[in-house]
């Protein structure tokens, strides 16, 4: 048989736990939470209830199995993590300084030395060992609005039409199936189905207006690749006006080639070598990405690109020719 509720303790911390699984879905049938906590589904309706009548805005959801889902309210209910969620949290907190999110980061400095006062010394440990260097870097001047952010974020997770005004090139309204959004070289891109193009595109965050409220909602596509984060790279780097095709001494599956892949895309040649299409704003900062691959590499398009790194090459010599 399953335990019933018994004493005042476990009952507030099986609450406690309830809380918590409520926090990691959006949405919990009746019989998932009843096996997750060892009770039945009579606790689970019971429990409930005690959450609302302490202003924890939990409600049903309708359907065949029913479940149960926690709203937005008026009170912010205490935000339960395991030791592993809440180091990746801290030191999530101490980089947003950089985000990129206008607006965010002494919000951020603030809840980081709230929720450090409260780890335990075991995880504080834990999140000093990874403590980057405290170095400020200039936020763009394209950083983005943290409402815009947050509007396209549950659009994606809710997967909702988003429609908005695009500020690029040629401006324009789109209507989208929201995808993802990545962060790239500092800058916010939202990955989507273009409705009208009947295409996949990327979007500067920084330059899109949304309109409101979200469309209805969609069955999420397959995207080509399934990565975003390479799907961006590959999309940005096809609109520097810097370009370069170089041929890499390493398998396109290799933990050194997926790296690359975030500069711009990869293709396989044979099972030794690879191709890597490459774009940047300046021959220096194509230079600059090649000599960050830790293998050797062949041009075999850019004719600039060459004569840049002769002159590299030749300041390099120099500079250990007489060491001191």
């Amino acid at each position: 048989m399953l335990a019933e509720s018994g004493s005042v303790k476990e009952t507030s911390a099986r609450l406690l736990r309830l809380l918590a699984l409520l926090q990691t879905r959006r949405e919990w049938s009746g019989q998932e939470l009843a096996d997750r906590l060892g009770v039945t589904t009579r606790t689970v309706r019971r429990d409930v209830d005690k959450l609302r009548d302490l202003d924890y805005p939990v409600t049903a959801v309708k359907g065949i199995a029913g479940g149960y889902q926690l709203g937005p309210g008026a009170k912010l209910p205490p935000l339960l993590l395991d030791d592993d969620e809440a180091v990746a949290t801290a030191i999530a907190l101490r980089t947003a300084t950089s985000s990129g999110v206008a607006g965010i980061g002494e919000t951020a400095v603030r809840a980081m030395l709230k929720l450090e006062q409260i780890l335990p010394t075991r995880l504080r440990h834990r999140v000093d060992a990874v403590r980057p260097s405290a170095v400020r870097t200039p936020v763009p001047a394209s950083a983005v609005d943290v409402d815009v952010l947050s509007l396209i974020g549950m659009a994606c997770r809710d997967h909702q039409r988003l429609r908005f005004d695009y500020v690029g090139r040629t401006g324009s309204a789109r209507r989208t199936e929201p995808h993802a959004l990545v962060t790239w070289r500092s800058r916010w891109y939202l990955v989507a189905w273009d409705c009208d193009r009947e295409d996949w595109r990327t979007f500067r965050v920084d330059r899109i207006h949304p309109v409101t409220p979200t469309g209805p909602r969609f069955t999420p596509r397959d995207l080509p690749g399934g990565d975003p984060a390479a799907y961006v790279a590959r999309s940005v780097a096809q609109m520097w006006p810097y370009q370069a095709t170089v041929r890499l001494h390493t398998p396109a599956a290799s933990e050194i080639a997926r790296t690359a892949a975030t500069y711009g895309r990869i293709e396989p040649v044979d099972d030794h070598t690879c191709m890597l299409r490459i774009g940047a704003d300046s021959p220096r900062a194509l230079t600059f990405l090649l000599g960050a691959i830790e293998v050797d590499f062949d041009i075999v398009e850019a004719p600039e690109l060459a004569g840049h790194l002769r002159q590299m090459a030749d300041r390099f010599h120099r500079a250990i020719r007489n060491p001191t």
